[in-house]
C-alpha cells in the first residue's frame, strides 16, 4: 500500500497557474485547465542541471519548463520550488518525459519530494528510467482527488497495466536493489529450432539474445518507501525459464555492445559504489565482460566555448564530471574515446555514429545511454538507449531489461524526388497526426520499401536515429547489399548475410503504415518540437521568411559522410558563384566523427566551406546539446539547424527550426530559411 503526501503540482499550459501554485494556492484539475504536453526530459532538467547526480538535483527539477504561448510564453518554476513547495505530486498531458535518455529527469524529482507522476502517456526511456529509482508513474488522473482525500492506494493498483519485470523492479524500490538480487543469475536462453510463428527481424534478434532465469528465489512482498538508497525493498523475480515474446512481456536480454558517455559514466559509478541494503557496492565485484563496453567523451568537449557553461561558472563542475568519467574507465581498463581536448576542442567522435563506423554489425543487439542509439538500426543491429541505472546494472549483471515492444511496419514508397534527403522525409513522419500523437509511443519501427533501398546506409541512420523523436523503442532496417557495401568500404569487413537477417513472410505487425514519398518536398519543422514539421513551400514567400542568424551542421543526425555531401553540393554551388554566408547568419560545419572529417579532407570539400565562410568545428554533440558554437544566446535569436530535436531550451533560449543538411545549407547562403531548389531559383542570374 502506498499513501502519498504533499502537494499536487499541475503543469498548466498556463505559465500564471503553475505560478500560483507555486505560490502557495493548491488548485482542482478543473482549474488547472490545460496541460503542457510534450514535456521533454530538456525542461525537467536543462544540460546546465546535468553536472550534478546526487540530491544537488533536487532543487532543478522543471527550470527549464516553458508554459505559453508567443510573447506570454516563459519559464515559471525558479530553482527550488517544487523542494521547498512541498509537493509530491506532478500531474501533466501527454507524451511526458520525451527526448533525452537522461536519468537526471526522475532522479530530480525524487529528490525535490516527488512520488508520483500522472500523465496521459509517457515516454518508453522516461518511465523506465522513473522505474529504476522508484518514482511510481501512472495515467489514471482519478488517483488525484482519492489522495487528497487521504485514501491509501494499494500498489498493485499503481502497477495495473504494467510488464510484470518492471513491476517487481518498482516493488524491490529501484533496478540496482532488484539487479543484485535477481538478474546475476540470468542464463542465456536457447530458442527452439523452429519458431511458432513467422517473426520480424527485430522479434528474432531479440529472441537470439534473451536470458532465462536460473536459480532465482523470490522474495516476500513488503511496502517500500524509499529510491535506490533505501534500506527496504519488496518484489517478485518477474523472469521465467522459458521468456515470452509477446509484445509487453518484460524480458532481459545480453547486449553485444554496451556504451556510455561522460555526462552519464559519474552517476553510474555513484549508483555502483552505493551499498544496496547493506551489502557491499556492487562495483567491486567486477564489470560483466568489460571487452563489450565501449565509453565516449562527445557532449561536453566543446564547452568551453558555450556561453551556457562559461557564463553560469560550470567549466570546473564539468572537470569534475570528465574526471569521474576517465577514473571509471581507468579503473576498469575499458576501451575508451576521449575527447581531444578535455572540453576545448573536440573529440574522436560522437557516440553512436561511431558505433555504427566501427562495432555494430547486422543481427547485434547495443545499448547505449543516449536516445539516439537507435542509430546502429540502419546495420540491420537492433540498438536502444538506456539511462545511467540501466547501464550499471548491465555494467556487472551483463543483462538489460525491455518490455518487448510492438512493431510497426514504416512502408516508404519511392522514388524519392530530387532534393529531397532522409531528414525531409522523417519530419514528414514526425508531422503525420497519428504518430505525432503517440502512435509510435513505445513501438519499434520497421523501415522497409523502395525508398528505403534507395537510400544509402547514412541516411538510413537518419531514419532509424529519429525514431526517438518518433517516440519509439527504437528503428531498424533489414540489412541488404547496401549493407554489406557500407561494411566493407567503411570498416574493410566482408560480411557475408545469413538467412535470417530478415522479416519472415508473414511475421506479424501491430500495423502497417505506407507513405508514399514520391510527392515530397524539402520539410522544416518549427521551434518547439520536432512534430511540428511543414513544406517549406507552405511558408511565406521568400523575403517574408523567418531568418536565421545562426545555421548549424553537424550532431549525430547531421554529421555524417553523406550529410556533407549535401552540405557541399549547396556551398560549392555558392561558391561558383561567388555567393557567400549571408551577413546576418553564421554558419557552423561541425563533422560527427574524425572519419568524416578526413571524408571530407580527401575529398576537398573543405575548399567550398572556407570560401563561402562557413567555420568548421571537430566532432562533438555541440550545439545539439546546448555544449558549444552553433547554440543561441538570446531569445531573439532564430537558428535553422540539421539536429533532431528543438525543444524549448535544448539548444540555447532562442527557437529552433529543423531541416535537412542541404535546406540548412541553402538557408545561410540566402540569409532566409530556403531550399537548395529556392536558392538556384533566387540566384539562377548570378555570374559564374
Amino acid at each position: 500500500m502506498r499513501r502519498f503526501t504533499g502537494r499536487v503540482l499541475f503543469l498548466c499550459a498556463d505559465p500564471a497557474l503553475v505560478e500560483r501554485q507555486l505560490a502557495g494556492t493548491d488548485l482542482t484539475r478543473a482549474e488547472a485547465g490545460a496541460l503542457r504536453e510534450d514535456i521533454s526530459t530538456d525542461e525537467i532538467t536543462p544540460v546546465a542541471t546535468m553536472t550534478v547526480w546526487d540530491e544537488r538535483l533536487g532543487r532543478v527539477p522543471y527550470t527549464g519548463f516553458k508554459a505559453g504561448i508567443g510573447t506570454e510564453a516563459r519559464l515559471p518554476v525558479p530553482r527550488g520550488a517544487v523542494h521547498d513547495g512541498g509537493f509530491g505530486i506532478v500531474v501533466a498531458g501527454r507524451r511526458y518525459g520525451k527526448g533525452s535518455s537522461r536519468e537526471h529527469s526522475p532522479m530530480a524529482e525524487w529528490h525535490a519530494g516527488i512520488r508520483l507522476v500522472i500523465a496521459e502517456s509517457f515516454e518508453r526511456i522516461y518511465r523506465q528510467n522513473a522505474d529504476n529509482v522508484g518514482l511510481i508513474t501512472s495515467s489514471d488522473f482519478g488517483l488525484i482527488e482519492r489522495i487528497r482525500a487521504g485514501e491509501t492506494i494499494a500498489l498493485d493498483e499503481l502497477l495495473q497495466g504494467r510488464d510484470a519485470l518492471a513491476a517487481a523492479i518498482v516493488r524491490a524500490g529501484g533496478l540496482m536493489r532488484y539487479g543484485q538480487r535477481h538478474m546475476r543469475a540470468c542464463r542465456p536462453h536457447t530458442p527452439p529450432e523452429a519458431a511458432q510463428r513467422p517473426l520480424s527481424l527485430a522479434e528474432k534478434i531479440i529472441a537470439r539474445h534473451a536470458l532465462a532465469a536460473g536459480g532465482i528465489e523470490g522474495i516476500d512482498d513488503i511496502d517500500d518507501e524509499g529510491p535506490i538508497e533505501s534500506t527496504r525493498a519488496a518484489g517478485n523475480p518477474a523472469l521465467s525459464p522459458t521468456p515470452s515474446f509477446a509484445p509487453g512481456r518484460g524480458l532481459l536480454v545480453r547486449a553485444d555492445w554496451r556504451f556510455i558517455h561522460e555526462y552519464y559514466t559519474g552517476m553510474a559509478a555513484h549508483l555502483l559504489e552505493a551499498p544496496i541494503d547493506g551489502a557491499p557496492p556492487a562495483e567491486p565485484q567486477g564489470l560483466h565482460e568489460r571487452q563489450s563496453i565501449r565509453a565516449f567523451e562527445d557532449h561536453m568537449s566543446y564547452a568551453a566555448r558555450s556561453e551556457l557553461h562559461v557564463r553560469g561558472g560550470l567549466l570546473p563542475t564539468l572537470g569534475q564530471m570528465l574526471k569521474a568519467h576517465r577514473d571509471f574507465v581507468a579503473r576498469h581498463e575499458l576501451a575508451h574515446h576521449a575527447s581531444l581536448d578535455g572540453i576545448a576542442g573536440g573529440s574522436e567522435g560522437i557516440s553512436h555514429p561511431m558505433m555504427t563506423e566501427r562495432y555494430a554489425l547486422p543481427g547485434q543487439l547495443a545499448v547505449g545511454t543516449d536516445s539516439h542509439t537507435p542509430h546502429a538500426g540502419a546495420l540491420g543491429c537492433l540498438a536502444f538507449g538506456v539511462g545511467s541505472t540501466d547501464m550499471a546494472n548491465a555494467f556487472v549483471t551483463g543483462a538489460v531489461r525491455l518490455a518487448m515492444p510492438p512493431v510497426l511496419r514504416v512502408e516508404l514508397i519511392g522514388p524519392l524526388p530530387a532534393g529531397v534527403s532522409a531528414k525531409d522525409v522523417v519530419l514528414h513522419l514526425l508531422a503525420d497526426p497519428a504518430l505525432r500523437a503517440g502512435a509510435g509511443l513505445g513501438r519499434l519501427f520497421e523501415f522497409t520499401g523502395s525508398a528505403v533501398r534507395q537510400l544509402n546506409t547514412d541516411e538510413r541512420a537518419t531514419l532509424t536515429n529519429m525514431t526517438a523523436e518518433l517516440g519509439g523503442f527504437s528503428g531498424i532496417v533489414a540489412p541488404d547489399e547496401e549493407t554489406v557495401r557500407f561494411l566493407r568500404e567503411r570498416r574493410g569487413i566482408h560480411f557475408a548475410l545469413e538467412p535470417w537477417m530478415k522479416s519472415d513472410e508473414g511475421a506479424i505487425y501491430e500495423a502497417t503504415l505506407s507513405f508514399d514519398c514520391r510527392q515530397l518536398s524539402p520539410m522544416v519543422a518549427a521551434p518547439g518540437d520536432p512534430g511540428r514539421g511543414l513544406p517549406i513551400t507552405q511558408l511565406a514567400p521568400l523575403g517574408q521568411r523567418p531568418r536565421p542568424s545562426i545555421a548549424y551542421g553537424g550532431s549525430c543526425t547531421g554529421g555524417k559522410r553523406e550529410d556533407f555531401d549535401q552540405y557541399h553540393a549547396v556551398l560549392v554551388w555558392a561558391a561558383a558563384r561567388g555567393l557567400t554566408v549571408a551577413k546576418t547568419t553564421q554558419l557552423y560545419l561541425q563533422f560527427g566523427t574524425l572519419a568524416v572529417r578526413d571524408y571530407c579532407i580527401e575529398r576537398g570539400y573543405l575548399r567550398a566551406f572556407e570560401q563561402v565562410g562557413a567555420e568548421m568545428l571537430m566532432p562533438a554533440c555541440g550545439a545539439c546539446a546546448n555544449c558549444g558554437p552553433g547554440s543561441s544566446t538570446a531569445a531573439e535569436q532564430i537558428t535553422i539547424s540539421a539536429i533532431n530535436r528543438n525543444f524549448p531550451g535544448r539548444s540555447g533560449p532562442g527557437g529552433v527550426w529543423l531541416a535537412s543538411p542541404a535546406t540548412v545549407a541553402a538557408s545561410a547562403i540566402a540569409g532566409e530559411i530556403a531550399s537548395f531548389e529556392e536558392l538556384c531559383t533566387r540566384f539562377a542570374a548570378a555570374p559564374n
